[in-house]
Order: structure tokens, then sequence, then C-alpha cells
């Protein structure tokens, strides 16, 4: 076995930055980490190796998910929020990349602003990884893609049906369409699109049905997310209104296939996004698929660090 020991600067910032094949490796790299890990096999290719976290935005399972596993890795992991740094008295975001990467090895940020990931992965001299931003959670679908594979095998030529918002989750998983080759069914209300330009970009992968029941006939995979995210507080009683009948019941899974899986990024509101009887139900995988950060992640983190064995 060797190891790929390249330099070349890599990011993490969409699932677009990678190549299908390479996304499809990591999935695979990350089941193998995962037995390893129930295994109890020592496995530390990031020994003395630091992640820097930068957290504008709050979290359970990414801080969580990323300190484990730079820790099980053999380095180390260290937590920075607006409230201890600079960073929230006003320095530039191209110094913070500058200083920081000259001290870590590697660097997640969880913020709002995609734009303002994408400048300090330009100012960074260490690779950059996408902890979620109002635009995209790439991080999460790497987590799903291969929570499904262990449950189902590949995706590839499935139908996903999406009920809810248009939003970050969302575009990871039009893109994840693109990549995995599974098609995307989007059920939404008007006023809650997903991006125009990334709808588009996925052509034919990718439908908006505005019925729920309907984007969900057949489906292989139902997923959801929260109507009302972080930032959008006080859009919450119109969110609620706008996305009435919209919530993964019973009687929608009903229409899926009946092998059909069910995910959520979480965290989950019962009663609102999805019923209790089908988030706690025999089809929801979402406790493996929340464990998955972990190992999904590590793969991540192997690989940008040019750390992967090959054969």
């Amino acid at each position: 076995m060797t190891t790929n020991t390249t330099k070349t600067l890599r990011h993490f910032l969409t699932l677009m930055d990678f190549s299908s094949a390479e996304l499809r490796a990591m999935t695979d790299r990350a089941i193998s980490l995962k037995q390893m890990q129930k295994a109890g096999e020592i496995y530390e290719p990031l020994k003395n190796r630091m992640l820097g976290m930068i957290f504008e935005k709050s979290s359970t399972r990414t801080r969580v998910s990323f300190e484990t596993g730079m820790v099980q890795f053999g380095g180390g992991a260290l937590f920075l929020s607006p409230r201890d740094t600079q960073l929230g008295r006003g320095e530039p975001i191209e110094d913070s990349a500058r200083v920081l990467s000259k001290m870590v090895d590697i660097i997640m940020i969880r913020t709002f602003e995609h734009e303002k990931l994408e400048t300090f992965a330009q100012y960074s001299s260490v690779p950059v990884i996408n902890a979620l931003t109002d635009m995209y959670h790439p991080c999460q679908l790497l987590a799903d893609m291969q929570c499904y594979q262990e449950n189902r095998g590949s995706i590839e030529g499935k139908t996903v049906a999406w009920i809810g918002d248009g939003n970050n989750m969302c575009h990871s998983y039009i893109n994840a369409a693109r990549q995995w080759g599974f098609k995307l069914k989007i059920a939404c209300p008007e006023g809650y699109d997903p991006d125009a330009a990334i709808f588009a970009a996925a052509g034919d992968q990718v439908e908006i049905i505005r019925d729920p029941m309907t984007a969900s006939i057949d489906a292989d995979m139902v997923v959801t997310d929260v109507w009302t995210s972080m930032g959008q507080e006080e859009e919450q009683l119109r969110r609620e209104k706008a996305f009435t009948g919209y919530i993964v019941d019973d009687k929608l899974m009903a229409q899926a296939d009946t092998d059909a899986l069910f995910m959520h990024c979480l965290p989950a509101h019962r009663g609102e996004e999805v019923s209790a009887s089908v988030i706690d139900g025999p089809q929801s995988v979402v406790w493996d698929e929340a464990g998955n950060r972990l190992h999904a992640q590590k793969a991540l983190l192997e690989f940008l660090m040019g750390q992967t064995p090959s054969l």
C-alpha cells in the first residue's frame, strides 16, 4: 500500500470541486474508515496536524464530527469563534486567511455568506472546507450518499424527492444529483425555489414539482430539512404558512417506493417538516446519516491532506 502525498492545494467549497470519480471513491473510503474504527484499529495519518475550525454559526454535529475525526487521526482541532478572535473585530478575511493558514494545516469554516468562504479560500495557503454556508452544505451530502450506499447500494439511476425549502441543502442535493447520477424531484412552494443558476446547471437531472405528494411517487429516498434555517428566524410565521402541506408524514411516505429511505440533516422539528412517526420509524436512517458525518469527513480530511492510501 502506498500513500498519495501530492502537495496540490485543493479546497472543498461545493461538491463540484471534486470529480464524480473522486466523490465515489471518497464514499468507499469513508465506509472503510468506519469499519476500521468499529474494529478498534488505530490509524493516525494526520499525526501532529492541526485543523482550524471557524464557526460563525452554531453547530453540534459539525463540531463534534470534525474534532473527533482529527483526534482519531492523531491530530488536533482548534475551535475559533468571532467572540474569541479578531474575526469578530473586523479583521479583513484576507488577512485572517493568510495568518491562520501559516499556523494550521487545514481549515473548515461554518459561516453565512458563501462569498466570505470563497474569499478566505482564495487567500489561504492550506485546504479550506465548507462546513456550511447559506448557499451549500456539501459535507452533509458526503454523509448522506454514504448512508444510502450502506443501506441500498448505488444511488445512481435512483429517484430522490426533496420536500421543502430550496435552501443550502437543496442546492447541495442538486449538485449531488449531477455527481452521483440520480434524479432529483424538488417539491417546494412558489417563492422558495432553489437558486436558478444552480438548478439550471443540473439540466434534466432535476425538476420542480409543486405538489409534494406527486414528487414523492415511487421515490427511492425522501429528504427534507427545517422550514426556517439559521438567520431566518424573523420569517418563522410566514414560512410556516407557506409550507403548510409540505410535511413528510406517513401518507407522503406511502407514495414513495416501499423500500424508500427517509433522511434529514438535523436538527428536526417533529410536527413541522416531518412527523414523529416518520423520523422515528423504520424507514428513517437519520441517526446513521448523522453518525456518518464523522467517517465521511475523515475521508475528506485524509484526501485534502494528501494521505489517502492507494493500492
